[in-house]
């Protein structure tokens, strides 16, 4: 694997797999962005990908202008995206947010690519079609989420034993302890202090809310073929467990690192190799002590509903998690208050309609759904 193309290169996955690759030279033959034209012309010029592409067509006009003196090709839109995906190259870093990333795997996916995944909502809204596809392709998908990173690299010595369970871990998040009434007032920038990851905006709210954690179970069934029942998600406060796997002896295989992406990012770009890496050494001197705990679903309803969407499937887990993308981005606008992102979440799989067995077209459509719901009780 000698080249990537990487989709949402300004975000925070992004710029960490760029960090890996200026360490290990890997050569970067496109980038795509959303806006932030400032920062893809910096990396553009320092990486020098055959083109680029902004989602935000709005854009176009300025990196075009900023990399004038060069002879990158300038595209935009979210087509120019998926072109870009279908580009043959090494691997495809999807760090796109939210699912915009769904169409841009199934591009690469179609072209033959493999793909490093940062994109949870590829395999939650699109999980059986994206499979099934990568199947038929003959193309690997290699997690980069460090919970799912955690559990393929457990599994890589299992020696084709089947997983009894999967314990999935998460931090809890900056709420942890707290009940419905001690978050009634809980302000952006509260939701936005993450305890032990630096995140994009998105990602860290959902992991206030929890809703990150239901995201990652549901992908956890898609990527490693397990029944929800298999899942067990268990609070690791230290974020130094990022998951484990048991099997059906009562052994435990846990994958422990430091709380830094450019480990799992890393391991999806080079595997089966693993390179010496940026990321800080984990200490367990440091850490000193590791706590378990219960995720509390009757405060955090978001991972509740997660869990009713991936045994409803169909276009449940889709409905979920295209109501909390329009709720959570409400919340970053000051519209609405924290806890009516689990309302808005929780309402919205009883009242969008379900697909038993969705096709492409009815999961966009389904999205469409869920966010006019949202944006219309809500917003």
């Amino acid at each position: 694997m000698d080249n990537i193309v990487l989709l949402g290169a300004t975000g925070s996955i992004g710029t960490q797999t760029l960090d890996v690759c200026r360490v290990h030279n890997i050569k970067v033959k496109a980038l795509s962005a959303g806006k932030n034209t400032a920062l893809l012309e910096r990396q553009a010029r320092e990486f020098s990908p055959e083109c680029v592409a902004v989602a935000d067509e709005g854009a176009y006009k300025d990196i075009k202008t900023r990399l004038a003196d060069t002879d990158i090709k300038i595209f935009a839109g979210e087509e120019s995206i998926r072109e870009l995906a279908a580009m043959r190259c090494g691997r495809v870093v999807n760090s796109v947010v939210g699912m915009a990333g769904l169409l841009p795997t199934l591009s690469a996916i179609e072209a033959g690519n493999d793909v490093a995944l940062a994109n949870k909502e590829t395999l939650v809204t699109g999980g059986k079609i994206v499979t099934d596809l990568a199947k038929s392709k003959n193309v690997k998908i290699f997690p980069i989420d460090s919970e799912h990173s955690a559990i393929f690299q457990c599994l890589m010595g299992a020696c084709g034993n089947e997983i009894f369970k999967i314990i999935l871990t998460a931090s809890g998040g900056p709420f942890f302890g707290k009940k419905r009434d001690e978050l009634a007032d809980v302000t952006k920038e509260q939701a936005l202090r993450h305890p032990n990851w630096s995140m994009g905006a998105k990602i860290t709210i959902d992991s206030a809310t929890l809703m990150n954690k239901g995201l990652e179970l549901i992908e956890a069934v898609w990527l490693f073929g397990v029944e929800p029942r298999q899942v067990e998600i268990v609070v690791q406060r230290q974020s130094v467990i990022h998951s484990a796997v048991e099997f059906r002896d009562g052994a435990v295989i846990a994958q422990l690192g430091s709380a830094d992406m450019r480990l799992p990012i890393q391991l999806a770009l080079t595997y089966p190799e693993r390179l010496p890496c940026p990321a800080k050494r984990l200490s367990l001197f440091d850490v000193g002590e590791l706590t378990f705990a219960r995720a509390d679903e009757d405060t955090f309803v978001c991972l509740a509903a997660a869990k009713k969407a991936v045994l409803l499937s169909g276009n449940a887990p889709c409905i979920v998690n295209c109501a909390n993308e329009a709720a959570v981005e409400l919340f970053l606008q000051d519209k609405i208050r924290f806890l009516d992102i689990g309302e808005a979440v929780v309402s919205a799989l009883s009242a969008v309609h379900f697909v038993k067995e969705p096709s492409l077209s009815d999961l966009l459509d389904t999205k469409s759904a869920a966010e006019r719901y949202v944006l219309e009780k809500f917003g």
